[in-house]
């Protein structure tokens, strides 16, 4: 029998365990499948609700009021427009009200109409975040129906059917169709994003799903940057003489894509180019060099992390989004552990001994988020220097300075 729902609901969130949230839809009308996952971020939320990295997922947003900075056309961190490959659904404490922004150039509710993503409002989202806590992320189906009127069995029916994040490779979806250049350097106010200086390296990013503040960021390090697609052989990534290879966040389950990934991933680390690898790209590094990954409970997702880089003893407060982690357990004796993270001692970092290869689990380019770590790209930069002009970096290199970004 359908479960009783209150008078005025127009949102409903139903969980797979049967559980039925009910609210005030939001945003677009319809229903998405996904699984649930709460950002502890106080910010940045049109930066979180674009990410590649949600694909296939619902944010629930633990800070109550989203939406007064409204929305513009310069935070979106996805490279194509396409809200398929992005955060399906979103959950909010309070309705998104008016916008109250410089720099807004429209509402949070119209823009969600607008790119297809179903929302949700007036939900006990701390309830929703201490379940997700205790049992794990949940599969779910968000609906709203603007006059009411739920099917709600039938919601709970689709969200148990739906398999979960397990075995997809959502990677290739979120790609590239065909490589591009990108000049666009990193934004600061008030003049905006900087134009592109004279470059100085050769950078060829592999895009499982590219956050744009990454591209933003090499351009900062004076890098001309080409994106490739997911699926670029490595022959065709070496033939374009790089300096240093990005290998990109993405959403999905590392293991499902590192069946195509991890054998050009060997490749590109064979041929002694400076690697860096993000996130999705740091899994399957782990992954191609002889590791292994498994999903987590509840999963990294805010600007509020702590992470220790285990070279220099110093914390960093970083950005985080993944929902799968490598194995400690499963390092083989060449990869070096470099980060880990303080809430849960979980892997935050590798380096490749004996060749210029690291890569990190949290995002160094934030946004949304501290910069605390957005050093590690002019560590990249220094990789691609050694390995230009002398034999290539030994391995990792613990105890640099930070520098900014754009510097050198």
């Amino acid at each position: 029998m359908p479960q009783d729902l209150l008078a005025g609901v127009t949102g409903v969130l139903a969980l797979a365990d049967g559980t039925v949230l009910q609210g005030q839809g939001c945003g677009a009308a319809g229903e998405a499948v996904g699984e649930v996952c709460f950002n502890t971020a106080m910010t940045g939320y049109q930066e979180i609700l674009t990410d590649p990295s949600y694909m296939a997922q619902i944010v629930a947003f633990t800070f109550p009021h989203v939406g007064n900075v409204g929305t513009n056309g310069e935070d979106i961190e996805q490279v194509s427009g396409a809200a398929a490959t992005a955060a399906r659904g979103a959950v909010f404490r309070e309705a998104p009200g008016a916008p109250a922004n410089w720099r807004a150039a429209g509402d949070l509710d119209g823009w969600l109409k607008r790119r297809g993503v179903v929302g949700l409002s007036g939900v006990d989202t701390r309830a929703l975040t201490k379940s997700i806590r205790e049992r794990g992320m949940p599969r779910a189906v968000i609906a709203h129906a603007p006059r009411g009127g739920f099917d709600v069995d039938a919601l709970i029916a689709k969200a148990r059917a739906w398999k979960g994040l397990v075995g997809l490779d959502l990677a290739q979806e979120a790609s590239c169709l065909q490589s591009f250049g990108w000049d666009e350097g990193p934004w600061s106010w008030p003049g905006g994003d900087a134009p592109a200086r004279e470059a100085k390296y050769r950078v060829v990013v592999v895009d499982y799903g590219v956050k744009r503040n990454i591209l933003r960021s090499l351009v900062g390090i004076r890098a001309a940057v080409t994106v490739t697609p997911a699926q670029t052989s490595a022959r065709d990534i070496l033939d374009r003489a790089p300096d240093g290879i990005v290998l990109s966040n993405g959403p999905g389950d590392p293991a499902a894509t590192a069946i195509h990934a991890a054998p050009a991933i060997r490749e590109l680390v064979d041929s002694g180019t400076p690697i860096l690898g993000i996130c999705l790209g740091h899994q399957l590094l782990a992954l191609a060099l002889g590791a292994k990954t498994q999903k987590m409970d509840q999963g990294h997702h805010g600007a509020n992390h702590p992470v220790k880089d285990l070279a220099t003893g110093k914390v960093e407060i970083v950005s985080m989004n993944h929902g799968f982690t490598v194995e400690r357990e499963t390092l083989p004796p060449s990869l070096t552990e470099t980060h880990v993270s303080l809430f849960d001692g979980s892997n935050a970092g590798l380096a490749l001994t004996g060749a210029p290869v690291f890569s990190v689990q949290h995002h160094p380019e934030a946004s949304p988020g501290p910069t605390d770590s957005l050093y590690l790209f002019r560590r990249f930069a220094r990789m691609m220097d050694e390995a230009r002009n002398g034999p290539p970096s030994p391995s990792w290199e613990g105890g640099a300075t930070p520098d900014p970004v754009g510097g050198g």
